[in-house]
């Protein structure tokens, strides 16, 4: 039936940073080969025209030979070094993109959400939803127990997460090496975004020091590191100049707000906020989204009336329902009748079927009642409602 129906397109609205990820991560060991290849390239092709230059006037023969030499070895090296990075990186990066396509394109094959193909691909999916959830939540080993129990390694990102783990460590710890390394190797993606992240470290390490009354240190680290950023950044850079005459201890409330410690815990929610948005990541865990679009795609106002609710209805569930509150309503074009009795939908081959006082159930139902009380059917919301199975109408609904 329609409803049975898969719609591959609401499915692979949750997938687009299942697939971005080690497309990202691929595109990283490309760049990182490019530059390699122009740094030593550019390096062969100016010993080169150097050494054509002094052809044209003589030249030793002996140094020429000992140039080209160099250049020969320049050029074997960076074939290592592209090799290694390709068996290293490369190689792996691509077998994870494969195998990730080909988890995606597994589904556009499928036709109906009850054939038990998508049941297993949809299992699969909910195992790298809980391993997404436990490495968001600081629970890497579980995360680690379940990607190898279910065999899903490579359609986790258990690498990146290990990674932003250590670098918010090192944060907790009060240290902005390793958060500035990572700056440094996405530059350009974070001054594509206009991601203050890279400022915002330095600025801390400079109040360190000025925390720390190291002010000759202070100042040369400030004209090093935070005047090129005075285009965009004059005031902070201001206020960070007068940090000096004051005190950790100042109650004056601008420079009070520098020295609170707590600009640690803001620091590493800007660093995950900008890595997220690198690796096209939601902020919140894909089991979270999932259960909010479920939830409000099946909240009803009856869901909240305990005479009205559906034994069968995930908000009806008191628990469920309570997170549900905080989704809108569903909408719906076209309604949906549901049984109370069985909790199943009520159509042409299961018409709903009325009592005399107007309560609608369905011809499923009231069949095994009437054949467990030889005819007879009962209201089960109001008991005294009793009448024959053929004195029932059937509803038709326009």
């Amino acid at each position: 039936m329609s409803y049975n129906k898969l719609n591959s397109e609401g499915v692979m609205l949750f997938e687009q940073p299942f697939a971005r990820v080690p497309y990202e991560n691929y595109r990283k060991v490309f760049r990182t080969s490019q530059k390699s290849i122009e740094k030593e390239m550019g390096a062969v092709q100016n010993t080169a025209n150097e050494l054509a230059k002094k052809d044209a006037y003589g030249s030793d023969g002996d140094a020429t030979v000992r140039a080209i030499d160099n250049m020969i070895s320049r050029v074997e090296g960076l074939k290592r070094k592209l090799s290694d990075m390709q068996d290293t990186a490369g190689t792996p990066t691509l077998t994870v993109i494969r195998e990730r396509l080909q988890h995606l394109g597994s589904v556009e094959e499928l036709e109906s959400v009850s054939s038990p193909e998508f049941a297993r691909w949809a299992d699969v999916r909910l195992d790298r939803w809980l391993v997404d959830w436990s490495l968001r939540n600081g629970k890497e080993k579980t995360a680690r127990i379940i990607a190898e129990q279910k065999g899903i390694e490579k359609l986790v990102d258990i690498d990146l997460f290990s990674d932003i783990r250590r670098i918010e460590d090192a944060l907790n710890r009060k240290s902005c090496t390793e958060a500035l390394t990572w700056c440094s190797e996405n530059k350009a993606a974070l001054r594509k975004l206009k991601n203050t992240l890279e400022f915002d470290l330095r600025l801390q390490e400079y109040i360190e020091l000025a925390r720390a009354r190291k002010s000759v240190e202070a100042i040369a680290y400030s004209r090093k590191h935070l005047l090129p950023w005075k285009d965009t950044h004059q005031h902070q850079i201001v206020q960070a100049t007068a940090l000096l005459c004051c005190p950790p201890t100042t109650s004056c409330s601008p420079y009070k707000r520098l020295y609170d410690p707590s600009r640690w815990t803001s620091l590493i929610q800007s660093f995950r906020m900008a890595i997220y948005h690198l690796s096209t990541l939601p902020t919140e865990p894909l089991l979270h989204l999932a259960m909010y679009a479920g939830l409000a795609s099946l909240k009803l106002p009856a869901c909240y009336s305990h005479e009205t609710r559906n034994v069968d209805c995930p908000t009806c569930n008191p628990d469920l329902g309570q997170l549900a509150k905080e989704v809108p309503f569903s909408h719906h074009l076209n309604s949906t009748i549901v049984c109370r009795i069985t909790g199943k939908i009520m159509d042409a081959d299961n018409m709903p079927m009325a009592f005399p006082n107007g309560q609608v159930y369905s011809k499923e139902a009231l069949e095994e009642m009437a054949a467990r009380n030889d005819g007879w059917v009962t209201d089960p919301r109001n008991p005294e409602q009793r009448c024959r199975f053929t004195d029932l109408r059937k509803v038709f609904i326009s």
